[in-house]
């Protein structure tokens, strides 16, 4: 079979192979719950392997690899609350040496992402602090959560300045400040025995009973009165918040597991799981439809070796082109 990313003699628009990626699906990757009767809904968002398989397509100092990992499980997590066809985004953007975040997922489950590093500052940034945390990465700037429907329907997009010192905690202010929701997030990514893994736990209060109206089964509970809510969504964050890190990122303990740990006592109704698959989308065609934009003279300035080579931002590979097949806008 030939490699996708060199040069072929096959017309661009007839070229979609994709590159050599890893082809891994993660069956539950997201698992979506609620407590019946009571104003609490949530997903448990567990990577796996696929977060070794994502973040290691760059070579990345840890802490920023760190910030990406929690970015793709938050991501995913976001996304899965959706009724949507296209892509969910997280998008941040700062004057730190991480000067772009972004993770994608679409509807499918399909996840990716990268990020743009300055060297020079990050350097400067480890000098004082080896471990630096999402907030010295990203210095000020705004993230920008998007839901995208393609072409034919309105693009939703919230932004906030980036306020806060974890990615978790950024999260909240934009659940607060735009979606005026309550919500908890916590967020973990770590190099383990088995490879990078990462992992969110995402807490949403909601009006009324919970995610599944009683009557919808032909039983009628009536309304917690608003203290009994408030009640409710505090031992729902307690019991949360005695997750440990060390047991979202465990390949030994499964979703279901964990959160029956949690919550088996609080009414815990599990959902549908929702699998999560590597989602780098790239492709010759694709690429070749970007240069396709550039005029001759800014082509022949990418020439080297009689051939330009595009790399996916998303997987770092190297596609190659003969300067020969590449037309310009120009031409």
């Amino acid at each position: 079979m030939p490699d996708p990313t060199q040069p072929s003699a096959t017309p661009a628009f007839l070229q979609h192979d994709r590159p050599p990626v890893p082809d891994l699906v993660v069956p539950r990757g997201v698992l979506p719950f609620h407590l019946e009767q009571q104003p609490v809904r949530g997903r448990l968002v567990r990577l796996g392997a696929l977060a070794d398989a994502i973040l290691t397509r760059h070579s990345q100092h840890p802490a920023v690899t760190r910030l990406l990992g929690e970015a793709l499980a938050l991501t995913a997590g976001l996304a899965a609350a959706l009724k949507f066809t296209g892509s969910f985004s997280l998008q941040a953007k700062g004057d730190g040496p991480v000067s772009m975040l972004l993770a994608d997922c679409t509807d499918s489950g399909a996840l990716r992402g990268y990020v743009r590093v300055d060297e020079a500052l990050l350097a400067r940034l480890l000098k004082g602090d080896p471990d630096p945390s999402a907030a010295a990465l990203l210095g000020r700037g705004y993230l920008a959560f998007t839901c995208d429907q393609g072409p034919d329907m309105e693009r939703y997009q919230g932004i906030v300045a980036i306020e806060g010192i974890t990615l978790a905690t950024m999260t909240g202010s934009y659940f607060r400040s735009s979606e005026q929701l309550k919500a908890q997030v916590q967020l973990a990514c770590a190099q383990t025995p088995e490879g990078w893994r990462a992992s969110a736990l995402i807490l949403e209060k909601v009006a009324g009973e919970g995610g599944i109206a009683p009557e919808a089964r032909g039983d009628y509970y009536p309304p917690l009165e608003a203290e009994a809510q408030e009640e409710s969504w505090r031992t729902a964050l307690a019991l949360a918040g005695t997750l440990t890190q060390a047991e979202l990122l465990d390949d030994g303990i499964s979703s279901a597991e964990l959160l029956h740990r949690l919550f088996s006592l609080e009414g815990l109704v599990q959902g549908r799981a929702r699998a999560l698959a590597y989602g780098c989308r790239c492709s010759r065609a694709k690429l070749a439809g970007v240069l396709a934009g550039f005029s001759d003279t800014d082509l022949d300035d990418m020439v080297e070796d009689n051939a330009i080579t595009m790399n996916c931002e998303f997987c770092n590979i190297g596609f190659r082109f003969d300067r020969a097949e590449v037309q310009g806008a120009s031409g």
